[in-house]
């Protein structure tokens, strides 16, 4: 959901303040990054650090990094010991991506993988916790299959942006919405799960 700017400011000042840190990878990735409405941005940030504490998730899985705002929010609720596994198509982005766990002092919390999720996720051999999926949006339901064995019972798949502004209920989709309508349907059928679609930011 799309909030005016009014709802946005009373949102972020009644709202547990956030790193500084991701203030700064947010300017960065805004001045220097194409297409920056990709990051995450600070409500589903901070929500996806709740999910981790909630959950006391420990092995996390993302799929689409970007410039790693998401991923650092889930990596500062893991435990000492926890590990979050991010995959990445983009090189030109592993630069930022590090340059930023190493500023916040949680690298060691960091796998990162450049490379194809499709062919880089088999080599994934321990029970993951969280998935959060947020990437090219044809290949949701693959990723969605190729991963849902390696989630413990009770773990949690997160995908974004499955309402994609609202197209998904328009008529005459184009490709990426008609496979976003797809991958809904294919989860609101799957009888292992329990799932709902949470209008948050784009869904």
């Amino acid at each position: 959901m799309i909030y005016s700017k009014e709802i946005q400011a009373y949102l972020s000042s009644h709202s547990s303040a956030i790193h500084p840190i991701l203030d700064e990878l947010e300017r960065e990735t805004h001045l220097k990054y194409l297409m920056p409405n990709m990051l995450s941005g600070r409500e589903q940030g901070m929500f996806l650090n709740m999910l981790v504490s909630i959950s006391n998730a420990k092995h996390i899985v993302e799929i689409g990094t970007y410039t790693g705002y998401a991923a650092l929010c889930m990596a500062y609720a893991l435990p000492a010991d926890g590990m979050i596994q991010a995959f990445e198509l983009n090189p030109e982005l592993e630069e930022i991506i590090r340059r930023y766990f190493q500023k916040a002092g949680i690298e060691n919390k960091l796998k990162l993988h450049i490379g194809d999720a499709k062919k880089e996720l088999a080599h994934i051999d321990q029970p993951i916790d969280m998935v959060f999926i947020d990437a090219d949006k044809q290949g949701y339901a693959e990723y969605y299959d190729k991963i849902f064995d390696r989630v413990k019972s009770g773990g949690l798949i997160i995908a974004d942006n499955v309402l994609w502004n609202g197209k998904v209920v328009e008529e005459n989709p184009n490709t990426d919405t008609r496979a976003l309508i797809e991958f809904n349907q294919k989860v609101q059928s799957d009888e292992r799960v329990e799932n709902m679609i949470l209008p948050l930011r784009d869904g």
